[in-house]
């Protein structure tokens, strides 16, 4: 680990932080979290997003500072090719960050990549990275005690980093919760993070569409594939359209089938404009990133994944239900 040396030998750099498309509140919470620390530090820090985030995230102190790519796109090129260091945070490959990818590629400047997903792709020069962990978020707290530099914490940064841990452990209920973890939580309430706050803002913030859509989704639309105790929903491009849905509405709906009792393994296809998008959950030993990597060139977390087609989406429900069937000696195994 040598990101501690790297900091300290650097006069005033200029940093940019980036995470993936879509930023879900942990990928936002760990960016703004490090960013508001560094800027503690003097640094000229910048945070780029490869795409917009829902509307339930800009409560983020530090947010109304982000740069979408693809409003800003000359900016962030400007930002990305004066930079000396670059944070890559809450992603392990390049594709996850769409179009940004090509200004990473070209960069000179020292790339650090900070993760808890499986299999990093290796493009950075630098890594804190461990599958162990619960969150981004974490290994930002345990990167900010790594430079000896815990009392710079306050209400802002323990508020972002306390966002990303609840919501990548799911309110503190998946398996990557350790007690490093509460521990790590409690630290940053004392610091200032308002625990019941910052779950209204997150969880009880939506729309009434997205309620809606919600609940069409579960009468609707649910499947329930009992054979292979598999939920399964499928949303098309004419129904997010009916419900008005935006970044960040479809958000914990894949969740839901994991809650019906007998259900291991969970699945949501939606039909965005470029591709069918899927997410993969799970419970137990049932290897969702497995299944993502291997029948929908996606990957992820052994319990949380996603993956994506270009086919149409009949096509993609067709393709997903004949995978699960010869996925179905794996699911035997596991029973």
């Amino acid at each position: 680990m040598q990101i501690k040396p790297l900091l300290e030998a650097a006069i005033k750099p200029n940093v940019v932080i980036t995470t993936h498309h879509k930023p879900d509140a942990d990928a936002l919470g760990s960016s703004l979290g490090l960013f508001n620390f560094l800027r503690k530090l003097g640094l000229n820090t910048s945070v780029i997003t490869p795409t917009d985030y829902g509307e339930f995230l800009k409560w983020m102190p530090g947010e109304n500072e982000v740069i979408n790519f693809e409003e800003f796109e000359q900016k962030s090129i400007e930002l990305v090719a004066n930079a000396d260091l670059i944070f890559c945070l809450d992603f392990n490959a390049l594709k996850r960050v769409n179009n940004l990818s090509v200004l990473l590629e070209k960069s000179a400047a020292k790339k650090i990549l900070i993760d808890h997903h499986l299999e990093p792709e290796g493009f950075e020069d630098y890594r804190l990275w461990t599958p162990k962990a619960s969150s981004t978020s974490e290994l930002i707290f345990w990167l900010i005690e790594i430079l000896d530099q815990v009392d710079l914490i306050d209400e802002e940064i323990a508020s972002c980093l306390y966002a990303g841990i609840l919501t990548d452990t799911a309110s503190f209920k998946h398996g990557s919760t350790t007690p490093t973890t509460h521990r790590v939580a409690a630290f940053l309430i004392e610091k200032g993070a308002k625990s019941n706050r910052i779950f209204e803002a997150i969880y009880d913030n939506y729309s009434e569409s997205r309620t809606r859509f919600i609940g069409f989704c579960l009468s609707e639309k649910l499947q329930i594939l009992k054979e292979y105790k598999t939920a399964l929903i499928v949303v098309t491009a004419e129904e997010l359209k009916r419900y008005h849905i935006v970044t960040g509405d479809s958000e914990g709906l894949v969740n839901y089938g994991l809650s019906i009792t007998g259900i291991e393994f969970s699945v949501l296809i939606i039909d965005r404009s470029v591709s069918r998008k899927m997410s993969f959950r799970s419970k137990d030993k049932f290897p969702a990133n497995e299944f993502a990597r291997k029948y929908f060139n996606g990957g992820g977390h052994f319990n949380a994944a996603g993956g994506e087609s270009k086919e149409p989406v009949d096509k993609v429900e067709a393709d997903f239900k004949t995978a699960l069937k010869e996925y179905s000696d794996v699911i035997e195994k596991l029973n």
